[in-house]
């Protein structure tokens, strides 16, 4: 089963909120997820993560999407890439 950490949608329509799970990465985007890691509100550039438990899912190996390890990175749960610049 491959895990991953990513957004799913909740909100209105033109106003957008999104939770940051852990979900299987074969299941819908707004499917079941495993569990709940925070929530990201980019009206307002608002984040809220039990950094606690993201750490500990990021230990047991989940990949984050690209715009959930952005959101890991501002709240220096993960170290930001390397670039390969020459």
């Amino acid at each position: 089963m491959a895990v991953k950490m990513r957004l799913t949608r909740m909100g209105d329509k033109k106003n957008p909120f999104y939770r940051v799970v852990v979900i299987d990465s074969h299941k819908a985007r707004d499917g079941q997820y495993v569990d709940l890691v925070g929530t990201y509100n980019p009206l307002n550039e608002e984040v809220h993560l039990d950094v606690e438990k993201a750490k500990k899912w990021v230990e047991c190996g989940v990949q984050p999407t690209e715009t959930v390890r952005m959101l890991l990175v501002r709240e220096n749960i993960l170290e930001p890439r390397k670039s390969h610049k020459a």
